[in-house]
Order: C-alpha cells, then sequence, then structure tokens
C-alpha cells in the first residue's frame, strides 16, 4: 500500500533592542516537494524563495528543531530521513529508517526525533538520536502518519490511518502507554495545544478534527471542518487551531479557523488547491499553507483572516509538519 498525501489532497520577526537599534530578523520556511525531490527555503520577511536543498525521493513530512538549528525530512520513497544545516541550508547526514517514513516531530530539547513509517501495513515509530542515528522502533497502530511531541517532552502522539486511533508513547521508556478510537474514518495528522492538555486529529474521510483531552485520553469534542482535511497547527497562545482542508478534486481548498475555547469554526479562508501541511509563525501572525496541486505556499494574515501573499514553489508541495524555524533566542548584554 503506497501513500499519497499529496493525491488526496517565518515571517518577520523583530529583534529586541539590544542596547539599541537592531536589524530584524525573519524565519525560514521549509517547504518539501514531493514531485521534486527537494525542500525550498522561503525567506519568510520577504515571502521568496532563497534556496533549493536537494533531499531524497517523495519527500513529505518535515519538523525545524525547537532551537531552530536543524531541519529533519522524511523521504517517504527513499525510506530515509535527511537532516538539513540551517545556518548552511546544507543536507548533512541522510539516516535510514522504516518503510516509507511520512510524520516527523522533534522533542522539545531537540535530542529526539520522531519518524512514523506508513508504508506497507507498517506499523512502527523509529526515534532518531543527536548522533543521527535511529536508536529504537516503537510499534503503533497500522499506517502511522502524523506525529506530535507534547510540549514537556513526556509524550508523543501518532495518528495512525488505518487504525482509526492514535498512539500515546511514554517517552522515557518508548513505549505506547494508550490508544484512543478518533471514529471510523481514517485520521491524518495531530498536533497538541501549548499548553499540553489537548490533543487536536484530523479525520480525512469525516470532515472532521477530533479534540482529546490529554489527561484523560480520550475524545471530549468532535468539530465539522471543510472537505478532506489534512494539516493542521494551534497558535501560539493556543486560542486558534488552523485546519487546511484539501477540498475537493480540481477546486481551490481552504484552511477553517476555530476557536479552542468553544471549539467552534469563527472563519474559512480559501487558499490554493489540495492544501495539505501548514504551518503558524512563532508570533501568531502569519499561517503558511503548502498547496499540493498549485505548487504554491500561501501566506494568511491571522488578523484579517486573508491570503496576502502566494509563493511560488516546487512540485506537489505537502510539508507535513512544524516547518517555520522558531524565534531566535536573544540576550541582553549586561552593561558595565
Amino acid at each position: 500500500m503506497e501513500f499519497r498525501i499529496c493525491e488526496v489532497i517565518a515571517i518577520t520577526a523583530c529583534v529586541l533592542c539590544l542596547l539599541g537599534s537592531a536589524p530584524s530578523i525573519a524565519q525560514k520556511a521549509y517547504i518539501t516537494n514531493s514531485d521534486s525531490n527537494n525542500v525550498l527555503v522561503i525567506d519568510t520577511a520577504m515571502n521568496t524563495v532563497i534556496a533549493t536543498i536537494a533531499v531524497g525521493k517523495f519527500p513529505q513530512g518535515v519538523a525545524v528543531s525547537p532551537d531552530g538549528r536543524k531541519v529533519y525530512v522524511a523521504n517517504e520513497l527513499s525510506n530515509t530521513v535527511s537532516v538539513i544545516d540551517t545556518a548552511k541550508d546544507k543536507v548533512t547526514a541522510t539516516i535510514p529508517v522504516g518503510i516509507e517514513p511520512a510524520g516527523v516531530a522533534v522533542s522539545p530539547d531537540a535530542k529526539k526525533v520522531y519518524i512514523t513509517n506508513f508504508g506497507f501495513s507498517s506499523k512502527s515509530v523509529s526515534v532518531i538520536n543527536t548522533e543521527n542515528k535511529a536508536t529504537t522502533t516503537i510499534s503503533v497502530g497500522t499506517g502511522p502518519v502524523g506525529v506530535a511531541v507534547s510540549p514537556d517532552g513526556r509524550k508523543v502522539y501518532v495518528a495512525n490511518y488505518d487504525s482509526m486511533t492514535v498512539s500515546v508513547i511514554n517517552t522515557a521508556r518508548n513505549r505506547v502507554i494508550a490508544r484512543i478510537p478518533v471514529g471510523t474514518h481514517p485520521v491524518v495528522e495531530v498536533a497538541v495545544s501549548p499548553d499540553g492538555r489537548k490533543v487536536y486529529v484530523t479525520s480525512l474521510g469525516a470532515n472532521t478534527v477530533s479534540v482529546i483531552n490529554s489527561a484523560t485520553n480520550k475524545v471530549i469534542n468532535i468539530i465539522p471542518v471543510g472537505i478532506d482535511p489534512i494539516g493542521l497547527a494551534v497558535s501560539p497562545d493556543g486560542r486558534n487551531l488552523y485546519v487546511a482542508n484539501s477540498g475537493s478534486t480540481g477546486k481551490p481548498g481552504t484552511v477553517s479557523v476555530i476557536a479552542t475555547a468553544n471549539n467552534t469554526v469563527t472563519a474559512t479562508i480559501p487558499v490554493g488547491t489540495s492544501p495539505g501541511g501548514l504551518s503558524v509563525n512563532p508570533d501568531g501572525s502569519k499561517i503558511y499553507v503548502a498547496n499540493a496541486a498549485s505548487n504554491t505556499v500561501s501566506v494568511i494574515d491571522t488578523a484579517s483572516n486573508k491570503v496576502i501573499a502566494t509563493v511560488s514553489v516546487g512540485r506537489h508541495p505537502v510539508a507535513l509538519g512544524l516547518f517555520i524555524q522558531p524565534s531566535p533566542k536573544f540576550h541582553r548584554t549586561p552593561q558595565k
């Protein structure tokens, strides 16, 4: 069985003044182009492509480490993960993992990377350490795709496409401690709220997002969204959830904006065709959406909920995961 998400389907940050004025520094967005076998780097200050990085075959999942120094790319048809140095925007390592890796997530301390292996009824997650070696394999549900780590790093949540479940992994023991049923339709992506209390999962065929209470590991709400939802991301303040609805074949997709306080859709934003992955920039002011069939990335202003820019990228951009660099950390220099 082969999985092709694209078929079903950062931004300027002002640097604090440090003993005077300082220039603005923008994060970079890393977009996987499945049919181009590369990653395009977008300067989010100007919304222009500044680099093209060759990786493995059919890259899909992507994640920037919390320290912003590395990017991990899941190459589905190469059964590998490419490691990119963000300072040079070059691949520094290629790591063999399981069959058809799809999703990627990095622990908060940047010491572990979790890779879902989707292909041929696979039921595993590979764990990579900082030495760029796959150190262990964890059994999960069938066809794992989306993966996310809790803010405290103690749990990993895996969306199992074929099992219609979410596996909860204890990171200290590398063992599944809970399996959460999330309906009768395939599930694709998963995201955790900034406070770690809620987990969100897209159900592709059901056109819904399931809300899980992380304390009880039970579904507490089901939110109707657009057609065939895939990617999702929570705003940094936790107030909004953004969901990419891949939509009907050949027609533009949408992004649903959900208020997390009451789990209601407050806006629906038209984007490109077959949107898949999306990510929110560090200050929550912009959303970047990869449109697989349009070969573009839509940039949404969260204040107006409108597309303010469209960036042309490679063929079939998917970009499932947190693909925008976090804000750089600055320390005030002590005054003498």
